[in-house]
Order: C-alpha cells, then sequence, then structure tokens
C-alpha cells in the first residue's frame, strides 16, 4: 500500500501548490491522477516517488512512514519507486550513451548491467540505438530509454508523470503496453498523472480528479 496523507507541499512555504491532500493506492492498482497543468499534481507524484519532501503530511509505504527524500530515503523504500517524466531531454544526462543511460540505477546500486539489452528490447530499442546520445535520438526513442532506465530495478510502484504528453500516439501506445507488460508480470503498482481523461480511463483502474482530492492549490 502507498499513502499520501494531508500532503501539503510546492516550492515557497507561503503558496503551496499541493494543500492537504490524500491519495492512496493499493498493491498492483493503477490509478490516474487527472488534472490541469499548473494544478500541483506533479509536485504530488514527486512527493509520491520520494524525490520531494513535503511541507506537511506523510508518505506511508506499506505501514512504514517515509523518514527521508531523495538519497537520503532507506535504499529499500527509495529503489521501489520507478519514474517516468514528461520531458526525458531535462531527465537525461546529455554526455551518456543510451546504454549508460539506462543503466544508471544498476551502477548506482552495485548491480550487474547484463541486463542492459534485454531492458532495451522490451521497450522496443535496438543495440545500434544503444551507441547514441540524446541529441541522436528523437523524443520518442529516448523516452522509451528513460522507461528502461525506470524499470531497471524492477520496482514496485511506477509512477508516469505525464510520460506521453510528448510523443504520438502510436509510441503512446506502445509505451503503455509496455508498463502494462511489466505491471502483470510484477504486480507492481502505478500512479499515472496526466490531462487526457480517455487515456488514463483506458489505462488505470480508476481514475481520481484533482477536484476530487480537495485541497489542490
Amino acid at each position: 500500500m502507498l499513502e499520501l496523507r494531508h500532503i501539503t507541499a510546492g516550492y515557497d512555504p507561503r503558496d503551496p501548490v499541493v494543500r492537504d491532500v490524500s491519495l492512496a493506492l493499493a498493491d498492483g492498482e493503477s490509478v490516474g491522477l487527472l488534472g490541469p497543468s499548473g494544478c500541483g499534481k506533479s509536485t504530488l507524484a514527486r512527493v509520491a516517488a520520494l524525490l520531494h519532501r513535503p511541507y506537511a503530511g506523510s508518505v506511508v509505504l506499506d505501514g512504514e512512514p517515509v523518514s527521508g527524500w531523495r538519497h537520503r530515503a532507506p535504499r529499500s523504500q527509495r529503489t521501489a519507486f520507478g519514474v517516468i517524466f514528461q520531458q526525458p531531454r531535462l531527465s537525461a544526462d546529455p554526455r551518456l550513451r543510451l546504454r549508460d543511460l539506462i543503466a544508471e540505477p544498476l551502477r548506482a546500486t552495485g548491480r550487474p548491467r547484463t541486463d542492459v539489452s534485454a531492458l532495451a528490447t522490451s521497450v522496443g530499442l535496438s543495440d545500434e540505438l544503444l551507441s547514441r546520445r540524446p541529441h541522436q535520438v528523437s523524443d520518442g526513442q529516448l523516452q522509451r530509454a528513460c522507461l528502461a532506465r525506470a524499470l531497471a530495478l524492477r520496482p514496485r510502484w511506477l509512477i508516469c508523470d505525464e510520460m506521453t504528453a510528448m510523443l504520438d500516439a502510436s509510441t503512446t501506445a506502445a509505451l503503455v503496453s509496455v508498463v502494462e507488460e511489466y505491471r502483470r508480470g510484477s504486480g507492481a503498482g502505478l500512479l499515472a498523472v496526466g490531462h487526457d481523461p480517455v487515456l488514463l480511463g483506458r489505462w488505470c483502474d480508476r481514475v481520481v480528479g484533482w477536484g476530487e482530492l480537495g485541497g489542490g492549490g
């Protein structure tokens, strides 16, 4: 179970973008978080993924309150999450070849990098593309690499923050299919953030509108 309890968060404590918001996801459940741009849903997603410390409230993972954020979170909690952001070029080191980008979590945790080719194949990337750097591939190809990176540690929870917003329809369908195949095989839960009610409605077990949370900025 992943629980967000009475979260208040933002980037200026005098004017938080998320105010007293609570949301819970059961193990293996896929939940869509629907709302317009700028409402605070991406900030909430970063809190859920332990990437942003809230001003108030708590994140509870399997009944245990999270005690740290980013690199200060216990490894067992930190590596339970795989995150895919909206803009792959802002979340990818431009100096890295795609092979090394995918391997970042493996390297950081001291795990073998033997699975990189298999991860790349699972998201539709060829071996030839793995030798390229971000500026040498399309947005869709780079987002595929970012998805492979997010899956590298076989997380129990996936946070997809507008993952497909910059992609065409065919790439969107392909990446959603990869996520769902992973979820079926692993039992992972999903929080999918977006502004497209049709996509979230088809993708997720249930969709929660930002207004239903009652405390968004």
